[in-house]
């Protein structure tokens, strides 16, 4: 995709994800020509900050191809210095326009972290650290009253999307400015479909929860 707006890099998304569901994907730029094209350098549209997880894999779910997507995966899309200077390089240096935050429902890292929360569990290793840097939105979802697998799941990659901008200045200044949009997206395992939980920079597209809640017309508030 040429160079283009936060938004219509959204629109691009979601629509591979609706060829995707109905079972109808395109598998753009998946071919020799094009891994000859992107030999000498790459032009993502988009940076997903994405769960580990083996069944979210963003090309296939939003039916894109070789240099679309840059890519960063941690389980419970969580972040750590590696991270933020990995979406600052996809933003600043290779020009990608909109910055995903991909979570998902049945997450293990948001039920380990809600089981340390509840039940007292703790996880052993470097595990630990993923559920301690989950932890503040199981809390913060506590706070809010927030009790339903997929609210705390949503609440999660709100929190995931504000501390991008807390914690990266060069991301808030380019937000500010209009030229980067932040987006966080929920996916749904077993329909294969990603709505929009937040947005940052962007507005949500008209029809989707949070472009109803941003109206008035939901029970959340996602959007800012």
């Amino acid at each position: 995709m040429p160079r283009t707006s936060p938004s219509v890099a959204l629109d691009a998304l979601l629509a591979g994800n609706k060829r995707f569901v109905s079972g109808s994907p395109e598998h753009p730029n998946q071919d020799a020509a094009r891994r000859a094209e992107l030999a000498p350098g790459q032009d993502p549209f988009a940076v997903v900050l994405g769960c580990s997880d083996s069944r979210l894999a963003a090309e296939i779910i939003f039916d894109q191809g070789l240099g679309d997507l840059f890519m960063v995966r941690t389980a419970g899309h969580v972040i750590g210095s590696e991270v933020l200077g990995s979406v600052e390089y996809a933003t600043s240096v290779l020009g990608a326009r909109l910055v995903v935050v991909l979570g998902h429902d049945s997450c293990g890292a948001v039920a380990a972290a809600r089981a340390a929360v509840e039940d007292g569990f703790a996880a052993s290793g470097f595990v630990r650290d993923v559920v301690e840097r989950v932890t503040p939105s199981i809390l913060a979802a506590r706070a809010a009253g927030l009790t339903s697998d997929s609210d705390v799941v949503d609440e999660h990659i709100r929190h995931t999307a504000d501390l991008l901008l807390d914690r990266s200045r060069l991301l808030s200044e380019q937000v500010a400015a209009g030229e980067v949009a932040v987006v966080g997206l929920g996916y749904a395992l077993s329909e294969g479909s990603a709505r929009v939980v937040t947005t940052r920079g962007v507005e949500a597209p008209e029809g989707t929860p949070a472009a109803l809640a941003a109206a008035g017309t939901g029970e959340k508030t996602p959007t800012a």
